[in-house]
């Protein structure tokens, strides 16, 4: 399935064609404020093992994250004290992942690590995903073999290379091709992993 949504003006209807591939523990790629994402229902058991199994990684040590629909909806995922909190409010929503200590309430092959990614994408179709699903977002990057290119960009080229592995593909237009900057929030001072497209504020 390909579905045409415009970030300026996110139809509820398409909208909600996407959301039922999540709720029935189908996969999605989807736009974000970075690069184009495969994702699942994080609190889907079935679309959590579909996911691995597709990017042939070991649950106990993917390095997979969430997308939370806001700053509220983190605290359900993660611990988050009051330095990490001011942190994530100057940050959020934007292009990061920040790795946080994670909570029981995540689902078994989450349980097996103690720390979880969390994106708040400035992206409103992928809020508005979040938001609809009244559940977090399982987030994996789509990377290109192209070394030149390294994360496609076009959706309709996504489409193409993606359609018989996954169950929808949203077009949110282009996409940009440099990914999120990748904060680690679990230690006494916040380091950052990788440098992205994000310029951290703290």
């Amino acid at each position: 399935m390909f579905i045409k949504i415009y970030p300026d003006n996110p139809s509820e209807r398409e909208l909600e064609k996407a959301v039922e591939v999540l709720r029935s523990g189908g996969i999605l790629i989807y736009p974000t404020d970075s690069v184009y994402a495969m994702g699942c229902d994080a609190l889907n058991v079935k679309g959590l093992e579909r996911i691995y199994k597709y990017r042939g990684v070991d649950a106990q040590k993917a390095l997979l994250s969430i997308i939370c629909s806001d700053l509220s909806n983190i605290s359900e995922y993660a611990r988050v004290n009051n330095n990490q909190f001011k942190i994530l409010k100057k940050n959020l929503p934007g292009p990061f992942t920040f790795i946080l200590t994670a909570s029981s309430r995540l689902p078994k092959p989450f349980k097996m690590r103690k720390t979880v990614g969390i994106r708040i994408p400035d992206n409103s179709i992928t809020r508005s995903l979040v938001e609809m699903l009244g559940e977090p977002i399982l987030t994996a990057s789509i990377k290109d073999e192209d070394e030149v290119i390294e994360y496609t960009t076009d959706p309709e080229l996504i489409f193409e290379k993606y359609q018989n592995q996954v169950d929808a593909v949203i077009d949110g237009r282009y996409g940009k091709n440099e990914p999120t900057t990748v904060v680690d929030l679990t230690g006494d001072e916040p380091e950052i992993i990788r440098q992205g497209i994000g310029k951290l504020q703290y």
